[in-house]
């Protein structure tokens, strides 16, 4: 029996199988509106037989895009295209989600195909937050230090953002926490240098993140998911590592998450990353360990590969990235690969015998 295509219900949500579309920012948007590109390359993932598609890193504020091109949820006219989006999705079997971010110290940059530098002020850049006045990279500018007011607003924009979504149709969303954006800066001790409530200890380097969860679990509804992901190590001495993600878990679950989307690096400029196929897993099985449910993600692009990252108990949920990008209908061509009866299309219907 293929534990890749089991039903998994999480609260009252059934994602019809593990497979889910983890969230890649396409860069494509225009002051944070969705667009054709945005249904199409969504609506296609669905249609290849995904059981879970979480939308690209959306704003919560302007100044958190990473880039120009972001999604954004920080206003109420960016929900009707995006419930364009969810609407399709369903439609298709699959259960929308969206990944709610703020992208701290590493905003303000250009797309990736025109460089992803840094935007000069002059150029359309905008004045970037984070922790500390640390930059990520040597010649960035730094960022300003967030004060108890922005902080506040920070909170209030992951908590509007989420109760934007609902509205948009999203069933699942997960907040992010990883890859060096503000919220994992915050528990990072390489970028986090604060002394005051939010900095030093770990238990006010986590403090952010918890109020975050915290606020957005009281707009999204208890009947739906809420995943969290994180940079489960930073690969850099003196930096946040598996046992601090280990210790987060249980707290993260108390604050009302219910899967930790278990991810590495992007806080360092210069990391080391071992980068290699599955070099990611064994976070989400330690972190799994504590008894909270985890997704694997990083360089799975196989069938057998995602069923025994399964099967062995290392994770609930396996995220494909840039295997869905190649291959929209990787789910569907596993599925007849492996003699498993799942929803098609009714128009691709000829061309599942």
């Amino acid at each position: 029996m293929s534990l890749l295509f089991t039903p998994l219900g999480i609260r009252s949500i059934t994602l019809p199988n593990r497979i889910a579309m983890s969230p890649m920012c396409q860069y494509s948007a225009k002051d944070g509106y969705s667009n054709d590109w945005h249904i199409a390359h969504y609506g296609a993932r669905a249609a290849g037989g995904a059981g879970l598609i979480i939308v690209e890193a959306t704003a919560v504020w302007p100044e958190g895009r990473i880039t120009p091109g972001d999604l954004g949820l920080w206003n109420d006219d960016h929900i009707p295209g995006l419930r364009r989006i969810t609407d399709f999705i369903t439609a298709q079997g699959s259960v929308p989600g969206i990944q709610i971010a703020h992208a701290g110290r590493k905003a303000s940059c250009a797309v990736p195909w025109e460089g992803g530098r840094q935007l000069d002020l002059k150029n359309g850049g905008w004045e970037t937050v984070a922790p500390s006045a640390i930059p990520f990279s040597p010649g960035e500018r730094a960022p300003g230090m967030a004060d108890t007011i922005c902080i506040e607003r920070i909170t209030d924009g992951f908590r509007n953002a989420a109760a934007r979504a609902l509205k948009a149709g999203f069933r699942v969303a997960e907040i992010h926490s990883a890859h060096g954006y503000l919220l994992q800066e915050f528990l990072s001790p390489l970028s986090n240098k604060r002394t005051d409530e939010y900095g030093g200890s770990y238990e006010n380097r986590i403090r952010l993140l918890i109020e975050v969860v915290k606020n957005v679990r009281s707009v999204w509804p208890d009947e739906y998911p809420l995943f969290v992901r994180i940079s489960s190590t930073e690969w850099t001495e003196g930096g946040w590592t598996p046992d601090d993600s280990v210790r987060l878990a249980p707290l993260l679950k108390e604050a009302g998450a219910d899967l930790i989307d278990c991810s590495s690096g992007g806080n360092v400029h210069d990391a080391k990353v071992p980068a290699g196929p599955g070099y990611q897993v064994p976070f989400a099985e330690v972190v799994r360990n504590t008894g909270i449910l985890t997704g694997a993600v990083g360089m799975i692009t196989g069938t057998e590969q995602a069923e025994e990252i399964l099967s062995s108990g290392k994770a609930d949920l396996v995220l494909m990235g840039r295997e869905l990008l190649r291959n929209p209908y990787f789910p569907l061509q596993a599925a007849r690969a492996m003699g498993i009866d799942i929803n098609w299309p009714r128009q691709y219907l000829r061309a599942r015998s």
